[in-house]
């Protein structure tokens, strides 16, 4: 009785082995986990991370203020009835996302084109370690850039809101607790 008992078991085991490896040659094996990437026009972005640098958006830039109470214009604006925002502090905050995006969406171009003119430079074998320090060190530079304009802007959005308004903001985030920062204005306006 064992022996068949244990041939079942093996059967099943080697079955389910296969189908499970069936499944992971589907989504990529461990040999080929770039090729689905092959056709991207810029392999080191994303067709949203494209749309994401082209409009604008902070693509995570933003996290260590946003996670530690410094509310995003974009958020606060999405948000404003729950935060019972004034009519200066709609516009206030729509002055200030408006200029982000004015210094985002050049940025984010900018960074879109570099890391074309890298992709190029590696598909053409023209690369050297000169014209790769150099297309990284840009790249690296524009990154800053751009995500210190993001934090830039979650840093003035402090001196907009009241400490209730930050505490509310985090909730309507679905941020446990809230945050309540020194250095924000006290007065609704």
């Amino acid at each position: 009785m064992f022996p068949a008992l244990a041939l079942s078991a093996s059967l099943a085991l080697t079955t389910l082995g296969l189908s499970g490896a069936a499944s992971a040659q589907v989504t990529h094996t461990p040999q080929q986990p770039y090729a689905h990437l092959h056709s991207r026009p810029v392999k080191a972005l994303s067709d949203q991370q494209i749309a994401d640098l082209r409009a604008g958006r902070g693509m995570g830039y933003a996290l260590p203020a946003e996670l530690n109470g410094y509310p995003g214009p974009l958020h606060t604006l999405e948000n404003a009835e729950a935060l019972m925002l004034s009519p200066f502090q709609r516009e206030r905050t729509r002055t200030l996302f408006e200029a982000m995006k004015a210094q985002a969406v050049p940025l984010g171009e900018r960074l879109i084109e570099q890391e074309t003119e890298l992709e190029r430079l590696f598909a053409e074998r023209a690369v050297t370690p000169a014209s790769l320090e150099a297309a990284t060190n840009a790249i690296g530079v524009t990154q800053g850039a751009l995500r210190t304009a993001h934090l830039r802007y979650h840093l003035m959005m402090v001196e907009v809101l009241t400490s209730e308004q930050v505490q509310r903001y985090a909730e309507a985030r679905g941020y446990s607790g809230g945050h309540e920062q020194e250095g924000h204005s006290d007065h609704a306006r």
